[in-house]
């Protein structure tokens, strides 16, 4: 399994807006579309309630702190921590890797970023060129523990992919 996390931030890092994001991008909707289809993917209830319903050809593990939080659909698992999350992800991608494909992604929102930035093998990382009013931001990272592979500059806006490198064995 590779855990990605995927994510598009303002370059004063803010990634949302009253649980909305604060620009219209169309490039990179279409970018999260893209990665996204045909895969596990694990966010927390506000990033999960944000969508208009759960998004087609994936499957959505969904972190929640709330006790009774439900949600009934087949393709959608409630969980209350990451670690839970990542188990669930981890045996979905290896029962049904036909379906789902090995790749996981994290894709938002804050809270769920900063507890898994540390762990993810690869970063999805939509940066635009100008600053947003925001209340999430997305966490620092060092770049010595994930390091630039891929820069695709654009109009206003950046697609960037860093990878984790491979431990000494």
């Amino acid at each position: 399994m590779i855990l990605s996390a995927i994510a598009a931030m303002a370059r004063n890092r803010v990634i949302g807006i009253n649980n909305k994001l604060p620009w219209k991008l169309p490039e990179d909707m279409k970018f999260f579309r893209e990665k996204t289809k045909g895969s596990v993917m694990i966010m927390g209830r506000k990033t999960f309630e944000s969508l208009p319903k759960p998004l087609p050809n994936r499957f959505h593990i969904v972190i929640t702190r709330q006790e009774g939080y439900r949600f009934e659909d087949p393709l959608v698992e409630i969980v209350h921590d990451l670690n839970t999350a990542i188990e669930l992800a981890h045996m979905l991608t290896t029962k049904y890797k036909n379906k789902f494909g090995e790749e996981v992604f994290v894709i938002g929102g804050s809270e769920i970023y900063r507890q898994a930035i540390d762990i993810v093998d690869r970063l999805y990382l939509t940066v635009i060129d100008r600053d947003y009013p925001g209340d999430s931001t997305f966490p620092e990272f060092s770049e010595m523990d994930l390091n630039l592979t891929k820069k695709d500059q654009r109009d206003g806006f950046s697609f960037c992919t860093y990878e984790r490198p491979a431990s000494p064995q």
